[in-house]
């Protein structure tokens, strides 16, 4: 990335929103945010989740209302679109967001549930003895947004999935997911 390309460096806090602009990229440094639209009566849909050295942003976007928020502390690059738009970023983003998706269309909500876990644990985790530690910490109403059901729902699923030995809830609400 050339310097001209370069517009400015930011820190966010945990439920910061990243400014949203047609002209404006954020390439993430470090830390999660989940980009997100919501319809007439207030309903959020959470479209993705995103980390290090993911690119994000309205230029990727036709929804209105479109909202970046920080899941957790956040360094991001502000980038001008379409100056800076690397074509592995655009396409690496366009797989991820094809792979959700794909597991909003699982009938089951159970299974909905297990799919994104093992989606995240793909994309964001660490290796444990046991299998891996989904490192972004997401809240059972996020969850819920992901997946189109209610947090309750998620909740029981996921009280479900510990009983049944397919993950562990580790401290600091990280999950681990059983290989």
């Amino acid at each position: 990335m050339s310097p001209m390309q370069r517009v400015n460096e930011y820190v966010f806090r945990r439920r910061d929103s990243l400014l949203s602009r047609p002209d404006l990229l954020w390439k993430i440094e470090s830390g999660f945010v989940r980009s997100l639209t919501w319809n007439e009566n207030g309903d959020v849909a959470t479209l993705g989740i995103w980390g290090e050295g993911d690119l994000v942003g309205q230029p990727f976007s036709t929804l209105q209302p479109y909202q970046i928020e920080c899941l957790t502390p956040v360094n991001a690059i502000a980038l001008t679109f379409p100056r800076y738009c690397p074509p592995e970023a655009l396409l690496r983003y366009i797989q991820q967001t094809e792979k959700l998706l794909s597991i909003t269309h699982t009938k089951q909500s159970r299974d909905r549930v297990l799919k994104l876990l093992e989606w995240l644990a793909n994309r964001f985790s660490h290796d444990h003895p046991s299998g891996r530690v989904i490192t972004v910490r997401l809240t059972h109403q996020t969850l819920s947004e992901l997946t189109g059901t209610t947090r309750v729902t998620v909740t029981r699923l996921l009280s479900e999935l510990e009983k049944q030995g397919k993950i562990t809830r580790l401290r600091r609400h990280q999950i681990l997911l059983h290989t």
